[in-house]
């Protein structure tokens, strides 16, 4: 496991009070909202349903929508390109940039531009780049990743916002949240003017008509996709649909699942750059589509289901574990259940491997995901591959090795017992144990453990048998109990297949 990955950062996250506060209080309020418009809506597990057999279709059938996908984007005029992964992707991004000498670059709701450090590469080039959706904005400020995939600031107090855009060029500035929001757009309006590219991410592409698809609620995307000459989309390429009637589905599942709105805000339809007499638009796109680890999932009987997620957000907002520790405890773009699988997916090693153990495997993320994905099950399935690749430590595969041999016995489970009744002892203070005891550390240093009761259960029930006048089990009379349910079965089986002789010759009559 990695000595520096996400217990350790857990450990800094639990100490900061405001953040645990801010993320409780979101979590409700977006799981009560989401219960209110879903109630309301109605028959929202049978679209559920829906959502889960166009998102399985659309991957199952992967390389033909990418083709058709890519056919219509250039039909309509806008250019396609292919990444293997984070690297190719920002050189692509970057080359476009360069071709036009963009010194200028504006940005709007892209987590996968985030996946591959796009800002980083093009500010190595001496470009300025600039959030412009006001979550994003204020972590660009302060150098961190989102800590939440549809509200990244979350972990921000206003005037934590306040130092950050002070120190960004706002004079005079109160922790009064309209003053803050004036001055975010003030200064947006001033990079959309000036701005040479527009980069945004996809939240789906249309296969049937090469359309691009953005879900917003601040429209700084229209902005970005209208102003600036060049519109660069980054797109992750699992994030098809293969038509406008699917989206109908996914612009009900997806608003109601993120933020518990009925209807999303804005939703802007790109189809190709600007016209000849069109007035609106940029006059070039270019769609790069991601892998960056993608396509090892398809095929995979345990992952593939992945490729289905729409980043809403909704595992995040009931997950017990992210109430507690936030999303930069995750270390990773990707927080809460869906990071926990997906970032090891796309980053296979050691860095990554300790992210499926910070869940509790409640499967409330598989509760509230629109699409069903079965993320408790791939939690699991992500332990077992990095047991095998031997990233846990020695002394874990010991200690279970230890478990399997004393309860495969009765005989020793009961030596044990006793053993360990008699060792505790000296740990044991008004009935629990306190101590901190070597690898169980990271349970005893936070809470106490039970002690082993000094009489142990198996023997207080004999006990008791012995004081109610029951005669104590004789180990003869289960062998005789299992040789007359023997029987008894095999009296069934026979019975079965005389049933079954007889309906055949009704059937044959």
């Amino acid at each position: 496991m990695n000595p520096s990955g996400i217990l350790a950062r857990s450990k800094e996250s639990l100490q900061n009070e405001f953040l645990r506060a801010a993320v409780r209080f979101t979590q409700d309020r977006l799981r009560n909202k989401k219960q209110a418009v879903t109630s309301e809506f109605g028959h929202w597990e049978e679209w559920r349903e829906r959502g889960r057999q166009i998102r399985e279709h659309t991957v199952s059938h992967l390389d033909y929508y990418l083709q058709q996908f890519a056919d219509k984007v250039r039909q309509t005029g806008g250019q396609v390109y292919f990444a293997v992964d984070g690297d190719e992707a920002s050189r692509i991004a970057l080359e476009i940039a360069k071709k036009h000498r963009a010194k200028r670059i504006v940005k709007s709701k892209s987590m996968v531009s985030e996946e591959v450090h796009l800002n980083r590469h093009l500010q190595e080039a001496g470009m300025e780049v600039v959030e412009t959706d006001l979550g994003e904005y204020i972590v660009q400020l302060a150098e961190e990743l989102p800590s939440h995939i549809i509200i990244p600031a979350i972990h921000k107090n206003r005037q934590q916002i306040k130092d950050l855009f002070t120190a960004a060029g706002g004079e005079h500035l109160t922790t009064d949240t309209k003053d803050l929001t004036a001055f975010a757009r003030r200064t947006m309006r001033e990079k959309f003017s000036q701005a040479d590219v527009g980069i945004t991410g996809c939240n789906f592409g249309i296969a049937n008509t090469g359309s691009v698809v953005l879900f917003t609620n601040e429209g700084n995307a229209d902005m970005v996709t209208n102003l600036p000459p060049v519109h660069i989309v980054m797109m992750g390429m699992e994030r098809l649909l293969p038509t406008l009637a699917d989206l109908e589905v996914f612009a009900n599942l997806l608003p109601r699942s993120a933020t518990g709105q009925s209807v999303i805000t804005y939703m802007s339809m790109i189809t190709g750059p600007r016209q000849v007499q069109e007035r609106d638009g940029a006059k070039e796109l270019h769609v790069i589509i991601v892998d960056n680890g993608r396509s090892r999932q398809l095929g995979d009987a345990h992952f593939q289901e992945i490729l289905h997620c729409i980043r809403c957000g909704a595992c995040l907002n009931v997950c017990p574990v992210y109430r507690q520790i936030g999303g930069h405890s995750y270390g990773s773009v990707y927080p809460g259940p869906i990071g926990a699988v997906l970032t090891p997916l796309l980053h296979p090693g050691p860095e990554y491997a300790d992210l499926p153990y910070a869940s509790s495997l409640c499967g409330a993320c598989w509760e509230a995901c629109p699409v069903k994905i079965p993320l408790h099950h791939m939690l699991v399935s992500l332990r077992a591959r990095s047991v095998a690749a031997g990233y846990n430590p020695p002394v874990e595969k010991l200690i279970f090795k230890a478990y399997g041999a004393i309860f495969a016995r009765p005989g020793r489970y009961r030596f044990a017992f006793s053993v360990a009744r008699f060792g505790q002892q000296p740990l044991v203070h008004d009935g629990t144990i306190s101590a901190r005891l070597g690898p169980l550390t990271g349970w005893t240093a936070h809470r106490d453990a039970p002690s082993l009761a000094e009489v142990p259960f198996r023997q207080r029930w004999q006990t008791l048998q012995q004081e109610l006048g029951h005669p104590p089990a004789d180990p003869a009379d289960d062998k005789a109990t299992n040789s007359a349910s023997k029987d008894a079965r095999g009296a069934q089986q026979n019975s079965d297949v005389r049933m079954q002789k007889q309906q055949g010759d009704v059937g044959h009559e």
